[in-house]
């Protein structure tokens, strides 16, 4: 089941994606709330496959991100191995432990939105990512038990402002530019996934392939991300975790985003997102 979210005559509406199609599950009494969903569900959504009555061509609607609201919007650092390696090669300390971040939830934006390109630094990259929506509250999740804890999954494009990045012991404010977390196009719901480790991930600019990889390449698995923090934290509905880039970045080749550049990302059959560069109002 695909889960989305998108801009209707009265306001933002959820829907049930089919084909070429989108069912408003909001005009079917379900609400406007991606996060209530996804808590209501408990990680469980057969309810809805048969819901609602309403459908609108897929072409005709505007998707927004699929969540907007999360708690958490959580990036884990450095998790391919060819990414690692080339970064060792170069002279980049590789942790040898997962390398956890924050993305502040207000960088969140649409699957086709523009993303600024910002007024204080001219180094900004991509970085093609598996996104991860947690469905049920837990904490101490065991690495077996650990994917019936997820909802579902999306893809993201991780931009990063590289200078701002490097100027802290944290990689937070580099990260977390607005307009700098595009998410979607919909959240995939975890029964549609049977191997979220045997997805193909690619991102191109402007046509050219920059980066082509798989999700089996990670060094820390989906079930070892979610194991580890959640022995700090509580995890909640709607809590999303980025599970990090392969090799390909503009960073690898001292290159960077500029304004009219188009980034599209696209993971296995989760679809793709694909945003313009532009400059930040008032630059």
């Amino acid at each position: 089941m695909k889960l989305a979210r998108f801009k209707a005559n009265d306001g933002v509406h959820i829907g049930r994606v089919e084909q070429d199609s989108i069912v408003d599950l909001t005009a079917a009494g379900f609400g406007t709330s991606m996060r209530a969903l996804l808590e209501r569900a408990n990680c469980d959504f057969s309810f809805l496959r048969d819901a609602g009555e309403v459908s609108v061509p897929l072409a005709d609607v505007e998707l927004v991100a699929p969540i907007d609201d999360p708690q958490k919007f959580l990036a884990l650092g450095m998790n391919y191995k060819k990414h690692a390696d080339k970064a060792k090669a170069a002279g980049v300390h590789v942790a040898t432990t997962q390398t956890w971040f924050n993305k502040q939830v207000s960088c969140i934006a649409g699957p086709y939105a523009e993303v600024d390109l910002p007024r204080v630094s001219e180094r900004l990259d991509f970085e093609a990512e598996l996104g991860v929506v947690i469905g049920r509250k837990c904490r101490h999740v065991k690495a077996e038990d650990a994917l019936d804890v997820v909802a579902g999954y999306f893809v993201a494009n991780d931009v990063s402002v590289r200078d701002w990045q490097m100027r802290s012991p944290t990689f937070t404010l580099g990260k977390s530019f607005d307009t700098h977390g595009p998410i979607g196009p919909w959240i995939t719901t975890a029964d549609d996934v049977p191997d979220p480790q045997a997805l193909d991930i690619k991102a191109w600019v402007n046509g050219e392939i920059r980066q082509n990889s798989n999700t089996s390449d990670m060094i820390y698995q989906i079930v070892d991300q979610i194991a580890y923090i959640s022995q700090v934290f509580t995890l909640m509905p709607g809590d999303i975790l980025i599970t990090g880039t392969p090799d390909g970045t503009g960073i690898e080749s001292d290159t960077y985003l500029k304004v009219g550049d188009k980034v599209r990302v696209e993971i296995g059959n989760l679809g793709h997102i694909e945003n313009t560069i532009v400059a930040e109002a008032g630059a």
